[in-house]
């Protein structure tokens, strides 16, 4: 069974969430990946980076070992990230690392030499850990990070990273013929005993992975932390959105002013009478700037100019002020 554990403290949770604002900022839309997170991770809690790897794990730092997994999800309009909580999900190539010999064999015993396997891999993984502290000491854990395609809310947990007990299993084959363009396969499902729930499925094409089902905490869970880092709602009638401060500060130039209630006022006025501009300003590296408006200036906002992102649309808003 699954044991979630702490991964931040408040003030590690809260220069996370600036620290994935700011990089979301400068990501202008693209595809969110493992070394993105990494370094996020390791500038929220004060780890020195080692530079993301699909080999190695992913955090070694005196005696932490933490396994990184990523799964994008996708999120109905108007709904929320957080509907994932409380049920299971299927990361599609958890490792890679195992080799299935014959799919012939009866599926307990190839369930149990690819627990061997991957048994040996955990544990590999947990001797280096070892290494690298100073106490000789190894918490080794996965960290979970469920996100959405428009980089609005991402979700991450851990859990210890355990070693599954073949005696608490059992396996069946699970062969799908081939038909039209899809060629045939056979893959092993693996269920948990006590709950009859499928944990893992291993795949014998095209590569061999195991695809583990992972349980995501509730929403009310101390260890699930949840940011949202693009629209996010202060209170029923004040929004919090994060530009760049090249953007905030070249948005101030062009208005004189950035309190709340003028630039709503003026997101609203300029969304009345927009036309396309392709132009766009730069951008810096820098931390991102929260800026605050009302709820209806950024409807206002994310209906009038469709970018990517709050900070592209933020740049075609000052573009629209811009031009007479």
């Amino acid at each position: 069974m699954s044991q979630y554990l702490q991964a931040f403290t408040d003030e590690e949770m809260q220069r996370a969430k600036l620290l994935l604002a700011s990089q979301v900022v400068k990501m202008m839309g693209r595809k969110f990946e493992e070394g993105d997170w990494s370094s996020i991770y390791c500038g929220a809690k004060g780890i020195p980076e080692r530079g993301w790897s699909n080999l190695n794990i992913d955090i070694m730092h005196e005696g932490l070992g933490v396994e990184h997994k990523m799964l994008c999800v996708y999120v109905k309009p108007g709904g929320s990230l957080k509907e994932v909580c409380g049920t299971s999900l299927m990361h599609p190539a958890a490792t890679r690392s195992i080799r299935v010999e014959s799919t012939h064999v009866h599926p307990e015993e190839a369930m149990r030499e690819i627990f061997r396997q991957h048994k040996e891999l955990i544990e590999s993984r947990e001797s280096m850990v070892r290494q690298n502290s100073q106490n000789n000491s190894a918490d080794m854990r996965t960290g979970w990070l469920i996100w959405e395609r428009s980089l609005t809310e991402f979700l991450y947990f851990e859990e210890k990273m355990f070693i599954p007990d073949p005696e608490f299993y059992y396996a069946e084959w699970n062969e799908r013929l081939a038909g039209g363009t899809r060629k045939s396969s056979k893959n092993l499902w693996i269920y948990e005993k006590l709950t009859g729930k499928k944990r893992y499925s291993v795949t014998t094409k095209a590569g061999v992975k195991i695809q583990p089902y992972f349980d995501v905490p509730a929403p009310t869970s101390p260890e699930l932390y949840y940011f949202k880092v693009q629209g996010e709602e202060i209170t029923p009638d004040k929004i919090i959105i994060w530009i760049s401060p090249a953007t905030a500060k070249e948005l101030f130039e062009v208005v004189g002013n950035l309190e709340p209630d003028f630039v709503s006022r003026l997101i609203i006025k300029a969304a009345s009478s927009y036309e396309l501009h392709e132009n766009q300003s730069g951008y810096n590296d820098s931390m991102a700037f929260s800026l605050l408006i009302s709820k209806e200036a950024y409807e206002h906002l994310v209906k009038t100019w469709q970018g990517v992102s709050d900070e592209h649309r933020v740049r075609l808003l000052i573009q629209t002020f811009k031009t007479p």
